[in-house]
């Protein structure tokens, strides 16, 4: 009887509006980058890449989408995903430094199209690229390693050294294409050739570190992201040519990095906590035709 009293009276009472329970106001994408170098592990270095290349720092973060290379088809599709901050680990505009001036300057009808949906979508982009890599180990070396499933090979001397059993070329490259789906991925050398003994150097790691893994003696291999054909390529050539037994895997620079930066969106999740993160995946813009 006393519980349907209660009941009755609290039906009566005028209507009180009761606080809701207060939100936390959301980050914006400057807090965020101060989060990530609070977090990151290395010390911030004040000469890099690693910058907001468009859209503003200061807008609230709705989400945020982590992908290998912020094209517009990434763009696209993390505006469908809710996210405002894009953070890439390559360049949006087309250059290392992702220089916009002489691009504008041309009247460069594609990046004025980019810009657009970033500044329709009310984006903002920011880059991720050297102090990820300065991880010790190597964060996109480490994710790529895991990818690959080559953790029980890797070197206690180094991430980019491996050891494992014996494995002809053609077979190597058979399981790089299908686990890192990179259907246009190349290689240089003797297919039957069988080897133990690799490196990898993921992305455009440039000539003098691709020759100077590939003098080492217990290189045998090398599996690299992208390369000027007239240096490291050529040079492979060259080694096979004077009776070496080395060989070259082209994977491609996006599907030679990206598990890097999934790993760096599992990173980000917890230090960003109450923002969404999600992984938004670059296309290898190859195919092969058949």
């Amino acid at each position: 009887m006393r519980k349907a009293l209660i009941g009755i009276s609290l039906a009566f009472l005028p209507a009180i509006a009761i606080p809701l329970r207060a939100q936390s106001p959301r980050l914006t994408a400057r807090q965020v980058l101060e989060q990530i170098k609070t977090n990151i592990g290395v010390p911030w270095a004040e000469q890099t890449v690693d910058t907001f290349k468009d859209g503003d720092p200061d807008a609230p973060v709705t989400g945020i989408a982590v992908t290998m290379m912020a094209t517009l088809d990434v763009l696209q599709r993390a505006v469908a995903a809710g996210a405002n901050l894009i953070v890439t680990h390559e360049p949006t505009f087309y250059g290392h430094a992702d220089q916009l001036e002489p691009l504008e300057k041309a009247n460069d009808d594609v990046t004025a199209t980019k810009r657009a949906f970033i500044r329709d979508h009310k984006l903002v982009v920011l880059r991720m690229h050297d102090h990820w890599h300065r991880r010790k180990p190597d964060a996109v070396a480490t994710g790529m390693t895991r990818r690959l499933g080559w953790e029980r090979y890797r070197s206690a001397d180094s991430e980019f050294l491996f050891a494992r059993p014996s494995i002809t070329v053609a077979e190597l490259a058979r399981e790089i294409r299908v686990r890192l789906g990179s259907p246009t991925l190349r290689v240089v050398g003797d297919s039957a050739l069988s080897i133990t003994r690799i490196a990898l150097a993921p992305g455009f790691a440039g000539f003098a570190t691709h020759v100077q893994a590939l003098r080492r003696d217990d290189v045998e291999a090398l599996v690299i992201g992208e390369a000027h054909e007239w240096e490291t390529v050529e040079y492979v050539a060259d080694a096979i040519a004077a009776g070496h037994r080395k060989a070259l895997i082209v994977i491609g620079h996006i599907p030679s990095e990206q598990a890097g930066m999934e790993d760096f969106a599992r990173w980000l999740e917890p230090i960003v906590r109450g923002t969404r993160v999600v992984m938004v995946p670059a296309n290898d813009p190859f195919w092969a035709p058949r």
